[in-house]
């Protein structure tokens, strides 16, 4: 694809992604050499980050011909847009809800594995001081939240379990970055935040967590393929899955080892790393259609918000398997 034919084509799809705004432009891509292997990350991404900086998935691809090119993302969105577009053949992990809202766009995508819940690793934050004690409390109060992200869904889920309807509060739709400087000087009543944005202002900022996912959001991410670089390279996708397999039983054995080769990339000291990665479970396994339903939830959540376009039925979506 021609990068106009390319640019026309990512504009025509985050536009219908019920006109979400493009946080950052969107990298330019030169036609595919047929000896790469394009994987799309963002710098939060850290099982792929790892793999990045060791330069490990180069030594296991070489022996087949092939190379990797990196490509970074501001946010999950665009990142998937890119995949459905043949910008890029692999995505790193994201949110649970933005294959969602990917497929209610049309994308043409697989799903390669998923992260075990990691419930508390994203929560809504108050100020220390703050008079909202639950999250009954959010009713009429301005909460900033980045759309589309596994922490909307969050406040969604979290809400509803508290008598409330969306609409019972005023959203913020802002970025991680802009939700926080937002939450610190008062523009907003509280933030939702994921790690590692969440564990940065606990460990920077006087704050009090209101509640994070457990028992209501399981926060289980996602690695997905363009779906024809699925169909047609499985053994390649093998290979990454095994090699994300054991990046991720590294981080969970090693933690300090794991933030110190973080920190220079993410810009955090390693203590606040340590706590991030902490509440992630970085257990990859195999995606089997069971493990969606709580993509049918959430789904089905966003749709009754209006959020979504249309219905989605999220077992409409091819999943890789490993050959047996």
């Amino acid at each position: 694809m021609s990068i106009p034919a390319f640019k026309s084509a990512r504009r025509a799809f985050i536009s219908s992604l019920i006109g979400l705004p493009l946080l950052v432009s969107m990298p330019a891509y030169a036609q595919k050499a047929s000896d790469t292997v394009r994987i799309g990350y963002q710098k939060s991404s850290t099982l792929l980050t790892i793999i990045k900086a060791r330069g490990s998935l180069d030594q296991l691809l070489a022996p087949h011909g092939l190379k990797v090119s990196w490509h970074e993302f501001s946010s999950g969105l665009p990142l998937l847009e890119a995949l459905n577009v043949g910008g890029v053949d692999l995505s790193a992990d994201v949110a649970d809800t933005v294959p969602v809202f990917a497929q209610a766009a049309g994308a043409k995508l697989a799903y390669v594995a998923q992260e075990a819940p990691s419930p508390s690793a994203q929560a809504i934050v108050v100020r220390a001081d703050s008079p909202i004690k639950s999250v009954a409390d959010l009713k009429g109060k301005k909460v900033a939240v980045t759309k589309a992200a596994g922490s909307h869904y969050l406040l969604i889920a979290l809400l509803e379990k508290a008598g409330l309807k969306f609409k019972d509060i005023q959203p913020a739709y802002l970025a991680p970055a802009d939700g926080r400087a937002a939450f610190e000087r008062g523009s907003v009543d509280a933030w939702v935040a994921w790690d590692p944005f969440l564990a940065g202002v606990q460990r920077q900022s006087p704050v009090r967590i209101l509640a994070d996912g457990t028992n209501v959001a399981d926060y289980q991410r996602y690695y997905l393929a363009a779906a024809p670089f699925a169909e047609s390279r499985p053994e390649i996708v093998k290979i990454v899955f095994d090699e994300l397999q054991k990046t991720g039983r590294w981080v969970k054995q090693n933690p300090r080892e794991a933030a110190a080769l973080l920190a220079p990339v993410w810009g955090l000291d390693a203590s606040t790393i340590e706590l991030a990665n902490g509440r992630r479970s970085y257990e990859v396994r195999t995606v089997v259609a069971d493990a969606l339903r709580e993509q049918q939830s959430i789904a089905d959540a966003f749709f009754a918000e209006g959020l979504l376009p249309k219905r989605v039925n999220t077992l409409d979506v091819p999943i890789w398997k490993p050959a047996k």
